[in-house]
């Protein structure tokens, strides 16, 4: 069996540790394990939570114990080897940045050292990974973002953002789903509802894709924010290969 914890972390839930850091590898075996576990459907589960190196398993205790669940876990953890992961995409949002809708991007190219285009061309130069959804409905934290435009977190957060907000802090960068408080450089914003209740999938973006961003014109936000309204615009997609995060 692979070098993986099994944590005691409730009476109802077990979370499995794959690793002490952020990495691709750890991240492909959480998504492997999770693929393996969906594929299982082991009986008493009511909830998976993967995060960036762990996945809490939440379960019935009255359908299933919590040694019979670790045997049944462990026996998928030993078996990831041979799990094939289902391909990944990329999903294009598109963004518009500087102004109203990103505050922060001055800012951000004072700190870097840069010219505005400069960070908003370095910031869509390269797909990002998803590694996991979080902190509000469908708030992606992502990886691959260049060092070049790390920037520190606000030292004292918003108490509101718009939602789609596109924000950095420190290394990682992400959307902002709903309006919420945030405490992110914010130096842009998409018009897609990254997260809809309403939606057939009320949830964009997908862990384990990859999301690159693309640079818009105000009239072209306009245009996809009134077609996002009406539920008719639909973000490109296509296959991820050979990307690397």
């Amino acid at each position: 069996m692979q070098d993986v914890k099994f944590l005691l972390t409730g009476d109802t839930s077990v979370t499995l540790s794959f690793g002490e850091e952020i990495s691709t590898e750890i991240n492909r075996t959480i998504r492997a394990f999770g693929y393996a576990l969906s594929v299982r459907g082991i009986a008493g589960i009511v909830e998976t939570v993967p995060t960036y190196r762990s996945v809490t398993i939440h379960y019935k205790p009255e359908i299933i114990r919590h040694d019979a669940l670790v045997e049944a876990l462990a026996s998928i953890v030993d078996g990831l080897g041979a799990v094939a992961l289902p391909a990944s995409s990329v999903l294009e949002i598109p963004v518009l940045y500087g102004g109203e809708m990103g505050p922060d991007l001055n800012f951000v190219a004072a700190h870097t050292g840069l010219l505005p285009d400069e960070v908003v061309n370095t910031h869509t130069s390269a797909p990002y990974l998803i590694y996991m959804l979080g902190f509000t409905p469908g708030f992606t934290y992502l990886g691959g973002m260049s060092k070049q435009i790390a920037t520190p977190r606000l030292k004292t957060p918003r108490v509101r953002i718009p939602a789609g907000s596109v924000g950095i802090a420190g290394e990682q960068t992400g959307v902002y789903p709903i309006e919420s408080p945030g405490g992110w450089q914010l130096i842009g914003r998409t018009p897609v509802k990254m997260y809809d209740p309403h939606r057939a999938t009320p949830i964009l973006p997908v862990a384990g894709d990859y999301i690159r961003f693309v640079s818009i014109t105000e009239a072209e936000f306009t245009r996809i924010e009134a077609e996002a309204a009406r539920g008719t615009y639909i973000c490109r997609r296509y296959a991820a290969e050979e990307v690397t995060a």
